[in-house]
């Protein structure tokens, strides 16, 4: 038992010691918080390794989550058991892309399962059992096995980062998601997560380049514009956001060797990719003038350092959002689950 929870809790900080303590004594659904209460059943899944080669060719909706650096596995837990109350049943057929270790427990009991680049014992008890029988409980797991079922985890090659998608034939509305997750977090419905920080709605992803990019944003725009929730001015403001995570590090090397990756992928350059998303923008509203301060209309670009992809591919995620959804400074990008002031070293 005691090895079990050692591998299980590899990447736990100091104080969380008395807390796996108080677990061995029965004592574990008076101290964890919630989202931890319920880790026999908020199973680590294993990465989807099919995902990537899907990304590159086909646009997939999904959530970019950033956490605490070498708390991957924690933030996956907590993410999953906050996401499992928002995405709601879907009961048409689904492939199964995110499989779910809660169900067949039995059969994996004296097995290891991979994650990611750790390994760990699925627990052996029930989990009604150790929960006491709440039927809260069964209802949480049930979504948690729903949600397993839609959702892929996307191997990526940069730390405190986790990607979630969706297979093409069911895309959910992800921004309606993130904003009901917010709205749950102010009315104190929701409480504020530990190894989360953010999570970004992506509404499609595409290849990076200037053809691909620009039809992305004219669709995402016009599907913005079209939704009558939204109220825009005339001429409407936007604003545009690039996060290269993975690619920053390019800064350091010497110039020869930024500009092949720069020949490699001319939009790895913030400059180009701004003027492709403000044309793509303009394609739909052609008045429509650059706001920084105030827009109403937010393009988000983030590229994906997926894993197990062809040298010189890139994946870019994308979505088109309201403003109250993303924060403008220091510079634009979705807002904080949490203030930043309140995350310790490690955020993303």
């Amino acid at each position: 038992m005691a090895a079990a929870e050692e591998l299980n809790d590899v990447g736990r900080t100091i104080e969380e010691e008395p807390v796996s303590e108080k677990r061995e004594r029965g004592d574990e659904a008076e101290t964890l918080p919630p989202w931890e209460q319920h880790s026999s059943i908020i199973s680590i899944p294993r990465f989807d390794y099919k995902a990537p080669s899907s990304l590159l060719h086909h646009s997939h909706s999904g959530f970019l989550v950033t956490c605490t650096i070498k708390r991957e596995k924690s933030a996956t837990k907590e993410v999953m058991s906050i996401l499992a109350k928002f995405i709601g049943s879907m009961h048409e057929e689904k492939p199964q892309v995110l499989r779910s270790t809660a169900s067949k427990k039995q059969k994996l009991s004296e097995q290891e399962i991979e994650v990611g680049e750790e390994k760990t014992v699925p627990p052996e008890d029930d989990a009604l059992q150790e929960t006491g029988g709440d039927p809260n409980v069964e209802d949480l797991k049930l979504a948690n096995e729903e949600h397993n079922s839609l959702m892929s985890l996307v191997k990526l090659t940069k730390s405190g980062l986790l990607l979630f998608t969706f297979p093409i034939e069911n895309s959910p509305d992800t921004t309606n998601i993130v904003s009901r997750v917010f709205q749950s977090m102010e009315s104190g419905a929701l409480k504020a997560p530990i190894w989360c920080h953010r999570i970004f709605p992506v509404q499609a992803t595409c290849g990076l380049t200037e053809k691909e990019l620009r039809e992305t944003v004219s669709k995402l725009v016009q599907r913005f514009v079209d939704n009558k929730d939204n109220t825009l001015s005339k001429p409407v403001k936007f604003a545009a956001g690039y996060q290269r995570r993975g690619v920053e590090e390019t800064k350091g090397k010497i110039q020869k060797e930024a500009s092949e990756v720069l020949d490699q992928c001319p939009l790895l350059d913030r400059i180009k990719c701004f003027e492709t998303v403000a044309a793509g923008v303009k394609d739909i509203v052609p008045d429509s003038v650059v706001d920084l301060k105030s827009p109403e209309l937010c393009v988000l670009v983030e590229l994906l350092p997926l894993s197990r992809i062809p040298s010189g591919s890139f994946v870019a995620a994308v979505s088109v959002l309201p403003h109250r959804l993303v924060s403008t400074k220091p510079k634009l990008c979705i807002k904080p689950l949490v203030p930043e002031s309140k995350h310790k070293k490690g955020q993303n």
